[in-house]
């Protein structure tokens, strides 16, 4: 598996197993707190994928970055959490930064 998609879904899996925790109602209902814990060893264990290929520092800024966006838009979408112009502007410089790791890992590869 390319270590770019690892590392996406890597990010998707840390989305899920966060919003599982709110679901998981502080690991009191057995389904969501399974699928919660699945969900954390699968982000986990596409990330140390990942790492075998991108550098670590690269690779954790973009998992960090695609769980702290994902997770910031499903709370904006699922659990109605507020969104301002300046919630939205650092979500935008996050995304930038993940897009900028990508494109200098793109350099270093050549």
């Amino acid at each position: 598996m390319n270590a770019w998609i690892a590392l996406l879904l890597a990010g998707a899996f840390e989305v899920a197993w966060v919003v599982g925790m709110k679901y998981s109602d502080g690991f009191t209902r057995v389904l969501p707190s399974v699928l919660t814990v699945v969900s954390l060893v699968l982000s986990l264990g596409l990330l140390s994928h990942a790492i075998q290929s991108i550098p670590v520092g690269n690779a954790y800024a973009v998992w960090t970055g695609v769980g702290a966006v994902g997770v910031v838009m499903l709370g904006i979408l699922i659990f109605e959490e507020d969104i301002d112009m300046a919630k939205a502007i650092c979500i935008l410089m996050i995304v930038f930064g993940i897009v900028g790791l990508k494109m200098i890992s793109l350099e270093t590869d050549l």
